[in-house]
């Protein structure tokens, strides 16, 4: 972090949030968020709708969405006693945070102080059929383990049978039948999230139909979220935040079309902050040149001071205070600006996080 920006402290992306205005369901009809539209280099507010972008977006824009599908990553497992293994006992909430390899991942597990290195987890149905079994390999801070799974035929078929939507820790609620698709996107194709790509909840079929009439070009890469993302920073300076490494990849569609788009000077418009970190991140790697088809991790930060490469425009929800996306979007707009902008959406009631409005940045 370069000049003005090195001294930067993590509570000077704080902003006050009243309780009420946490959103705790998504809006009846998906789409029919409020937007509110920010110059970037003014930071000139409008309050909009949703519904409206087809129409602020220009002729010729690229929009770059994640298509990264939510996986229900919250199991329930119960411990098995060592000296009488065949006895399950004590529920035990194992948040699936990431893939570490072949039948192991990383997991938030609660209460996790008992939950030692070697412990013997089952997880069952509602009728208390085993449907898997893991191992606990490795303690980390916070409740972190390492646990790897006893194989079975279709992992991902198992964790639809006896899985929850991972609902963020702001929504007091379990999660319901309904979150099954309305924390999904409507473009949500490759299985891994563990978060919502949040910014991509707000489209419909029908607005991805306006925006093709509109002749704004669209594409899509995959970046799987992890909880990293959305974990609270417990650093100080801005300058000492670390986040967690997550996978991504850009097929050779989308990066001819973001090749072009930078070829012709056309806008390009990332849809969520996981598509900025998508695109930076190529960016970074290409060392200038185009963009290739591949896949990799990336544990890119960005805060201000940071050059932006590809992204010119950019359609967020509401971020956490104090949150690494927050400072994300503060690099692309200014500090100064988003704040402002904060502010007025909670002096207009706007709905915040992940269920609620969002903005468009441009």
């Amino acid at each position: 972090m370069s000049g003005r920006f090195a001294n930067l402290r993590v509570e000077d992306f704080d902003y006050e949030l009243p309780e009420e205005l946490i959103a705790q369901q998504p809006p009846t009809v998906r789409g029919a968020s409020r937007m509110l539209a920010m110059d970037r280099e003014t930071g000139a507010l409008t309050d909009t709708q949703f519904s409206r972008l087809p129409e602020l977006l220009r002729v010729g824009d690229l929009v770059v969405f994640n298509e990264s599908r939510v996986i229900p990553a919250r199991l329930y497992a119960r411990r098995t006693l060592r000296r009488e293994r065949e006895t399950p006992t004590g529920r035990i909430e194992v948040m699936l945070t990431g893939p570490e390899g072949e039948n192991r991942w990383r997991a938030l597990v609660r209460p996790g102080r008992k939950i030692a290195i070697g412990e013997r987890l089952v997880f069952p149905d509602v009728h208390g059929e085993i449907v898997l079994e893991a191992g606990v390999l490795e303690r980390g801070l916070y409740g972190e383990r390492l646990i790897e799974f006893a194989p079975v035929d279709d992992f991902y078929a198992a964790i639809e049978r006896i899985g929850h939507v991972p609902l963020p820790p702001y929504i007091h609620r379990n999660d319901a039948d309904t979150d099954r698709e309305r924390y999904q996107t409507v473009f949500a194709r490759e299985r891994g999230s563990v978060a919502a790509p949040t910014a991509g909840l707000h489209f419909t079929e029908e607005i991805l139909a306006a925006l093709k009439a509109k002749e704004v070009e669209t594409a899509r890469v995959t970046l799987h979220v992890g909880l990293g993302t959305f974990a609270p920073l417990r650093v100080e300076r801005v300058d000492e935040v670390k986040l967690h490494r997550e996978h991504y990849s850009i097929g050779a569609e989308a990066a001819a079309a973001i090749n072009r788009a930078v070829e012709e000077r056309r806008r390009i418009v990332a849809v969520g902050t996981t598509v900025v970190r998508t695109l930076e991140a190529a960016a970074r790697a290409s060392n200038g040149e185009k963009i290739a088809s591949h896949s990799g991790t990336t544990e890119i930060f960005i805060s201000p001071g940071y050059p932006f490469r590809l992204v010119q425009a950019l359609v967020t929800n509401f971020h956490l205070p104090q949150s690494s996306l927050l400072m994300l979007v503060s690099a692309f707009a200014g500090r100064e600006h988003v704040l402002a902008a904060y502010q007025h959406a909670v002096a207009e009631k706007y709905r915040f996080f992940s269920y609620g409005d969002c903005m468009l940045i441009g």
